[in-house]
């Protein structure tokens, strides 16, 4: 009867063991997952107030006498497109942060072709309403860059934790799977070319 209470004893005390070995990664699991989405609802902060800036430049830019359709027209797609790409959350995949990325990259440059455009219209350029619509997009870009670095900081700190040993198994267990990352946009690893031209 002794050796059966010591052996019964013995395996409520593993199992509490292995349990206690279980709640602390899986409780850190659940914070550190809490805090990538956090940090993906930045994000989305950050390109909500883009979207937002953009109507009133469209506005601001339709102002001008024969200012290019075509160019507009491009800006105002690829807002529609990028506003139709949503990521959940819970599943913020490679492929889906990709798919994300893609649209918000074809804004971006729609944007900057806007902008580069604009260069050729004085009085646009002298708008105050511009100006400041100009200013707030690029304090907005500044924004979106600071949000996407801190939202791949958290993505690694927690990719790493649940790939640790014996996190993974945890990890493996209860379905907690790795998150994606920005990356950067395709050929920003080469510098771009400059010629000048002295004639």
């Amino acid at each position: 009867m002794k050796g059966l209470s010591k052996t019964l004893i013995l395996v409520v005390v593993i199992v509490i063991a292995l349990i206690a070995l279980f709640i602390g990664p899986y409780n850190n699991m659940v914070n550190k997952e809490e805090t990538c989405s956090q940090a993906w609802a930045n994000v989305e902060n950050a390109y909500q107030r883009r979207m937002d800036l953009i109507p009133n430049l469209v506005k601001a830019v339709q102002g001008a006498a024969d200012f290019e359709k075509k160019t507009l027209e491009a800006v105002i797609n690829a807002r529609a497109k990028a506003t139709s790409v949503q990521v959940d959350p819970s599943n913020l995949t490679e492929e889906s942060i990709a798919k994300f990325q893609a649209a918000q990259d074809e804004l971006s440059s729609a944007l900057s072709r806007l902008l580069v455009t604009i260069e050729r219209y004085p009085d646009l350029k002298a708008n105050q309403n511009f100006l400041e619509l100009q200013a707030q997009l690029e304090g907005t870009e500044n924004r979106i860059s600071t949000e996407r670095n801190k939202y791949n900081e958290t993505v690694q700190a927690y990719n790493s934790y649940i790939r640790k040993f014996p996190n993974n198994i945890v990890a493996g267990v209860c379905n907690f799977e790795k998150k994606g990352y920005f990356k950067a946009a395709e050929g920003a690893d080469k510098a771009p070319e400059v010629e000048f031209n002295f004639d």
